[in-house]
């Protein structure tokens, strides 16, 4: 888990934003958990390695994939 965070500004249609939030709330997770996932996701997929700030000096956090 990252300890350290940065904001993300994104746009979006309203009628999509609302339609995230409320789906997010049915499922008891927050947007900006969703949006965590999603972008630790495609990070994966597309083989970028990283470490989650915070841990970049720990010895025990090997480089996520």
């Amino acid at each position: 888990m990252e300890l350290k965070t940065a904001r993300l500004t994104v746009l979006v249609d309203p009628a999509k934003k609302k339609a995230f939030e409320a789906l997010c709330a049915s499922q008891d997770v927050t947007p900006s958990q969703v949006v965590r996932r999603l972008i630790r996701d495609y990070l994966v997929h597309h083989g970028v390695s990283f470490v989650p700030s915070g841990l970049e000096d720990a010895e025990e956090a090997p480089p996520r994939r």
